[in-house]
């Protein structure tokens, strides 16, 4: 499977970006897509998840209230609606595809797309 995610720039503090990542091919019911950011010299963190196939959806505590992820799943694309972004969501993000399990922070992900480049300023 290979990912292309997309939606990323410059806004200001309190904007909205809204971020897709595209599947080449159909995704498995069980898996999750995610997002991921990642600060320079820091490790990649999780944002966000969602079940491709039951929808339940998962969040990091600081994007809580102000990201939104869903799916399209006869597109086989992904979203990440980010509103009210501050300056400290400036990262790239990428999008993945694996088993996800936020609650013990268990992230096995399988494919990964390139980042794209969210700048949110001050």
């Amino acid at each position: 499977v290979q990912l292309q995610a997309s939606g990323g720039g410059l806004v200001q503090a309190g904007g909205s970006l809204r971020l897709s990542c595209a599947a080449s091919e159909s995704i498995f019911n069980n898996y999750y897509m995610a997002w991921f950011r990642q600060v320079p010299g820091k490790e990649r963190k999780f944002v966000s998840a969602i079940n491709w196939g039951g929808g339940s959806t998962y969040y990091e505590d600081s994007v809580k209230g102000r990201f939104t992820i869903s799916r399209d799943i006869a597109k086989n694309t992904g979203y990440l609606q980010m509103n009210v972004l501050k300056s400290e969501d400036t990262a790239p993000y990428y999008c993945a595809v694996g088993m996800v399990d936020p609650t013990s922070a268990y992230y096995a992900m399988y494919y990964w797309g390139e980042g794209t480049q969210v700048t949110v300023s001050s």
